[in-house]
């Protein structure tokens, strides 16, 4: 029986850009880039959970940035 506090491994494929942005981004916060995806997915959750929705009302709209 698995605890509540157990890890799941997930396989995940990102583009070296947004890997790369993902990355500096953690450096910034003194995260491992693991660590960083974990926090922004939480704080997703969290936010999704309080307000229903999600962080932005324009989650879905092509982001003008050169990650792809």
């Amino acid at each position: 029986m698995e605890s509540d506090n157990a890890k799941k491994q997930v396989p995940l494929r990102l583009s070296a850009k947004l890997y790369a942005q993902i990355a500096q981004w953690a450096e910034d916060d003194f995260r491992s880039v693991n660590g960083q995806i974990e926090y922004l997915l939480t704080e997703c959750v969290r936010q999704r959970r309080k307000t229903g929705g999600y962080v932005g009302k324009e989650i879905d709209k092509p982001l003008d940035l050169d990650i792809e």
